[in-house]
């Protein structure tokens, strides 16, 4: 029996594979595919999640990283890691809609932590995640996130960001506290 950590390969993305980044992207949050998972977004966003501009200058960012999680050869989970100073922030976390709820997303953000830790010697781990999704946000408190009641508002308007069905969205920061890092 396969088990989430079953043949998982952590790298870096590159710009070769920002289509098949997006697609993924878009496949785990916005659409009819995103269904097949737990974290669509579908009801309350349509539109694009991302594009390959976005993904690109996250890769290309100096400050930032695209992991991408392979298994088989085939991307099937991805999410940002960005240093700010003693913080690092976890974003465009995505993992195939066929393969949510197998454990893959809790290997993948342990991991995630794991290298902002080793890399950056970061202490806290920070997110936004979009106030309504109560069961997301359950998700990451159960990874020992916890809500700090801090909103930024939603980029209403920006279609780059999805188009809202509905009008009492905005970000909450979750943080983590990560510890001391291992490193020298």
């Amino acid at each position: 029996m396969e088990t989430a950590t079953t043949t998982l390969t952590f790298r870096d993305a590159t710009d070769a594979d920002v289509d098949e980044l997006v697609a993924l992207i878009e496949s785990a949050y916005r659409g009819d595919d995103s269904r097949a998972g737990w974290t669509t977004e579908a009801d309350i966003l349509q539109g694009q999640r991302t594009d390959p501009e976005g993904v690109l200058e996250v890769i290309e960012s100096p400050d930032s990283r695209l992991m991408a999680v392979e298994r088989e050869g085939r991307i099937v989970a991805c999410c940002q890691l960005e240093h700010q100073g003693e913080n690092a922030y976890f974003g465009m976390f995505a993992v195939s809609p066929l393969l949510q709820g197998a454990g893959l997303g809790k290997v993948i953000i342990a991991e995630a932590e794991r290298q902002a830790r080793a890399t950056w010697g970061v202490r806290e781990m920070q997110m936004t995640v979009i106030s309504v999704r109560d069961d997301l946000i359950a998700w990451y408190e159960r990874r020992g996130y916890r809500r700090t009641g801090r909103m930024t508002p939603f980029p209403y308007g920006d279609e780059r960001f999805g188009v809202p069905q509905r009008d009492d969205l905005q970000f909450e920061l979750l943080v983590k506290e990560l510890g001391p890092s291992s490193t020298p």
